[in-house]
């Protein structure tokens, strides 16, 4: 089988090195104001991100009051100032494209949904619990494979890790407050106990 598809060699691996990003009150332009364009603007809010919409039209799926800005029109340069993340999902290929190029040029990292070529960056399957955040990534061949392997993360990923993530913290903390390193210890028996031992989870 030709392993290349409209001129993009996909048995190569592109993204390959896997970052969590500190979205807390940075700007980040969503473009696309359909089903999948409200769904990104969503994740994004949720990790604390200021939102910038822009769509020619924005559907009743977008919840307008939770962005930082809606602008109901077409996409144009301006709409990249101040931004540091561009995320695309007018459902035209042309025009995704087409923002992606201009966002590019000014050094901003883009995401074009369904459109991996065009991406610097794209959006794993997440599973979370707390604090504990678990993502899929299948480099672009299958989101419905990384969805798949999400929903089988889940099943382990619930609330009791959470909380073993609370108690670890908290552990973590007074070791460093008593002027020790954590690095220095051996979590592996307590997590052990966390997972396996009985009764509720609790401090050591």
């Amino acid at each position: 089988m030709d392993p290349t598809v409209g001129g993009d060699d996909i048995s190569a691996a592109r993204f390959s090195y896997p970052i969590f990003l500190d979205l807390d009150d940075v700007a980040v332009l969503v473009v696309g104001g359909g089903r999948i364009g409200a769904r990104k603007a969503e994740g994004l809010v949720a990790a604390g991100a200021r939102v910038r919409l822009v769509a020619t039209e924005v559907s009743d799926a977008v919840d307008v009051p939770a962005l930082w800005q809606v602008r109901e029109k077409a996409f144009d340069g301006a709409d990249l100032d101040g931004v540091r993340l561009v995320v695309t999902a007018t459902g035209v290929h042309d025009t995704d494209q087409e923002i992606s190029s201009a966002a590019r040029a000014r050094g901003i990292w883009t995401n074009a949904a369904d459109q991996p070529v065009d991406c610097e960056f794209i959006l794993p399957a997440i599973v979370r619990a707390g604090r504990v955040t678990g993502a899929i990534s299948t480099d672009g061949a299958s989101p419905a494979l990384a969805k798949y392997l999400r929903d089988r993360l889940a099943e382990i990923v619930d609330d009791r890790v959470a909380e073993i993530a609370d108690v670890l913290a908290s552990e973590r903390a007074a070791v460093r407050s008593a002027g020790g390193s954590t690095e220095d210890v051996d979590w592996s028996p307590r997590l052990r106990e966390l997972f396996d031992g009985p009764g509720e989870v609790g401090p050591g």
